[in-house]
C-alpha cells in the first residue's frame, strides 16, 4: 500500500484570477517574453484541472521531449490533450520551440523531485504502445495545463480521452490571449498553402459539406479536406455543420498526404485532416 508521502495531495479548487490579474500577467509576459512565465505558476492553472484525491506517483527516467516521458517501470506516457513541436528526428531539424517545451517539462518534471502523478485515460494506450495519460505534480497541479498555459504547445482533444476539454482550453486561452511562446506569431495556416503532413492550425473557407457512409466531409478551398469519421458524428451538431458551406473555419489536427495512399483520385482534396473532437474545427468571423 502506498503511504501518503508517496500520493499526489488533494488541492482544493483555487478562484480564477480576476480579469484585470490575468490581463496584467499575460501583459507582462509579452513583454518579459517566456522567462518570465517560466518562472512562475500562473495562478488560474491551478484551478484548471485539479488533480484526483490519491494519484499515486510514479518516477520518471527522462523526459523524451515536450509531452512524452519515459518512466523507470519502462513504460513510455504520453500526456493527453497536449500537442508540443516535434524535437526532430532521422535527420529533419526541430520545430520551433520544441526543445524550449522539453527543458521546461524538465524542470517541472525535477521540481517535482523526479516523480509524477498520473491519471490515465479512458483508452490508456495510443498505437505506438505508449500510456496514455494526464500528468500531475506532487501538489496536484497538471502539467499539460502548465505547458499550454505558456503557449509551449497546442490543446488536442482525441475521443474518448477528453475528459480535461474545458480546463485544458482554458489554459490554452491564457497563452493565446497573452500571445505567449507558440502564439507570439500567428500559427494557422491558409488551406492554400498546406504543404506538408503533420500536425497544423489551418485555416479557410467551406467550399461543401456532404456526407456518406464514410462521414463528414467538409470541403475546404485550397485542397484540404475534414472528416468526421461515423463514430465520432454524434458528438458534433449536425445542423451547425451544414451551416458551415461559405463560412470560414479553422482547424486543427494532423494533415495526412493522402496522395501517399496509392495515388489520388481526380477531384479530391490531396491534404485530410481527421476530426476527433469538435474543440478541433470552430468557425470565425469573416
Amino acid at each position: 500500500m502506498l503511504t501518503v508521502s508517496n500520493r499526489v495531495s488533494a488541492r482544493s479548487a483555487q478562484p480564477k484570477p480576476p480579469t484585470n490579474l490575468l490581463a496584467l500577467l499575460c501583459k507582462k509576459a509579452s513583454l518579459a517574453g517566456a522567462f518570465f512565465v517560466a518562472a512562475i505558476w500562473l495562478p488560474g492553472v491551478w484551478a484548471f484541472c485539479p488533480a484526483p484525491v490519491g494519484l499515486p506517483l510514479v518516477k520518471v527516467q527522462r523526459v523524451v521531449d515536450g509531452d512524452t516521458l519515459r518512466l523507470v517501470d519502462g513504460r513510455s506516457v504520453r500526456m493527453i490533450g497536449l500537442n508540443t513541436p516535434e524535437t526532430g528526428k532521422k535527420d529533419q531539424p526541430a520545430e520551433p520551440l520544441a526543445e524550449r517545451a522539453k527543458r521546461r517539462l524538465q524542470a517541472l518534471v525535477n521540481d517535482n523531485g523526479g516523480s509524477v502523478g498520473l491519471r490515465l485515460g479512458e483508452q490508456g494506450r495510443d498505437h505506438y504502445g505508449r500510456t496514455l495519460a494526464h500528468v500531475y505534480g506532487r501538489d496536484g497541479r497538471n502539467l499539460e495545463a502548465q505547458l499550454l498555459s505558456e503557449g509551449l504547445g497546442f490543446q488536442v482533444a482525441v475521443v474518448p480521452n477528453v475528459a480535461l476539454v474545458d480546463c485544458q482550453r482554458q489554459a490554452e486561452d491564457v497563452a493565446r490571449r497573452g500571445r505567449l511562446g507558440l502564439w507570439r506569431d500567428w500559427p494557422v495556416i491558409p488551406a492554400t498553402r498546406v504543404d506538408k503532413d503533420g500536425f497544423a492550425l489551418v485555416s479557410g473557407r467551406v467550399d461543401s459539406v456532404r456526407r456518406n457512409a464514410a462521414g463528414v466531409w467538409i470541403e475546404l478551398q485550397g485542397g484540404v479536406v475534414l472528416r468526421i469519421a461515423p463514430p465520432l458524428l454524434g458528438r458534433f451538431d449536425g445542423k451547425a455543420l451544414e451551416r458551415l458551406q461559405g463560412r470560414q473555419v479553422q482547424a486543427r489536427g494532423w494533415v495526412v498526404d493522402r496522395s501517399r495512399r496509392g495515388g489520388l483520385r481526380a477531384g479530391r482534396a490531396r491534404w485530410l485532416i481527421p476530426l476527433t473532437h469538435p474543440l478541433m474545427l470552430r468557425s470565425i468571423a469573416d
